[in-house]
């Protein structure tokens, strides 16, 4: 999904930590259904900040509102793809708005993981928090 929003070609990742980043935009994207808990997209600012200069053409220097609001759409947008994905596996599930997440420790999970994506506008950490609902 980066790749084709944003046009970036450069793209990896990998499993982490997390960024330990402390300047960091959280948006958390909740799941419900077959599976529940959330995905919390974790952004540096600077990435931030870059994604939303790639996506409207405008330079920003802080994270504002209108950024916040721009990454979390992109956040509920890479969230709905994964729904169509689960749906192919037989699973049903929908997603809940996105919501501004502070760092924490977090509930347990049965599956609990962090990816780190790396490109050339910055890294995204996902944490990944799901478990199947009973």
């Amino acid at each position: 999904m980066f790749h084709l929003m944003l046009d970036i070609s450069n793209i990896s990742d990998r499993m982490a930590e997390g960024l330990g980043n402390e300047e960091e935009l959280d948006v958390s994207i909740g799941f419900i259904g077959d599976l529940k808990g959330e995905v919390i997209y974790r952004l540096p600012h600077q990435t931030s900040l870059g994604i939303v200069t790639i996506m409207s053409g405008m330079e920003f220097d802080t994270v504002d509102e209108f950024v916040t609001s721009a990454i979390s759409e992109i956040a509920n947008i890479i969230s709905g793809n994964v729904l169509t994905l689960l749906a192919e596996k037989d699973l049903t599930c929908d997603i809940l708005p996105p919501v501004l997440k502070s760092p924490d420790s977090g509930e347990d999970y049965e599956f609990r993981t962090n990816i780190l994506i790396t490109s050339e506008v910055g890294e995204v950490c996902l944490d990944i928090r799901l478990e199947l609902a009973k």
